[in-house]
């Protein structure tokens, strides 16, 4: 027969299995991210990953055949810009739920949170556990 330390230890195990599982399939929708950013007269359509990586470039007219190469470096750079921003922010509401409230998910994502508020100084348990770990033995 289990001990009551027996069967929490198996509720922590089965939650932190849940929660393992739910993180592979929120990396495999920050995966699936796409995003596409147009320049003022469609001279071009840039599409970027979740990262802002770039995974296509279009030119939907004829447009840009008349551009001065400068004119066109900031259109592709501009639509780059902005597909790169909608990446962001698809990122950031798939992530939103999962951190805590001070810590934005664009900042987080941009690398700018500040992380080690994720994780407290002591990890939080059941008193149990926290005894069991300090004495190397279940609480009595």
């Amino acid at each position: 027969m289990a001990s009551p330390y027996d069967e929490r230890i198996e509720e922590l195990l089965e939650e932190y299995r849940r929660q393992r599982e739910e993180a592979g399939e929120l990396q495999q929708r920050l995966r699936e991210i796409s995003a596409t950013g147009t320049a003022p007269r469609q001279t071009v359509k840039v599409t970027v990953g979740a990262q802002g990586e770039l995974t296509g470039v279009e030119f939907p007219t004829g447009a840009y055949r008349r551009m001065a190469p400068a004119e066109l470096t900031e259109a592709i750079l501009g639509a780059a810009r902005s597909a790169r921003e909608e990446a962001l922010a698809q990122a950031g509401e798939l992530m939103a739920s999962r951190l805590p409230a001070d810590i934005p998910a664009v900042d987080f994502l941009q690398g700018t949170a500040d992380l080690t508020a994720l994780l407290p100084e002591q990890p939080p348990m059941p008193e149990a556990v926290r005894a069991y770990v300090e004495q190397g033995r279940s609480p009595e």
